[in-house]
């Protein structure tokens, strides 16, 4: 259905507006996605845009699938620069110089930015999820 409308849409060259929950639908059919909640508008943009640069953590938690993860924590000083460093301990970088040291903040991590190996975070994994090329695993710091 939704490479119809897709074809449907290219093909009238007009404006269509189409409402959905599925944000896999929204990310492949529109040229512009409206993400609300609550009755109030959290992002307008490009699906890509949305994905790459969401504005607050609702827009990042709903865009992509499988969502975004997300580790609480705090910045530090470090000897290259600021650092992020969970509640749980591990050490991640982070861009920007006007974080504040002690601030606590959300760390947002893509799953495909994420790499098996022997450096990193210790994990416990919870599951594992063969899809075809990819496999999904779920895992607990």
């Amino acid at each position: 259905m939704r490479v119809e409308i897709k074809e449907l849409h290219q093909r009238l060259k007009t404006t269509i507006i189409y409402v959905t929950h599925d944000q896999i639908e929204a990310m492949t059919m529109a040229d512009k996605i409206v993400v609300m909640k609550d009755g109030y508008v959290e992002q307008i943009g490009k699906p890509l845009d949305l994905y790459d640069r969401p504005r607050n953590v609702f827009v990042a938690g709903f865009i992509g699938s499988p969502s975004m993860n997300f580790l609480k924590g705090r910045i530090r000083s470090d000897a290259g620069g600021k650092v992020f460093v969970s509640d749980g301990g591990a050490v991640l970088p982070v861009e920007g110089e006007n974080l504040e040291d002690g601030r606590p903040v959300v760390y947002g991590i893509r799953p495909e930015h994420i790499t098996l190996g022997s450096q990193g975070l210790q994990v416990k994994i919870a599951v594992v999820e063969p899809t075809g090329a990819e496999t999904q695993i779920f895992a607990r710091g």
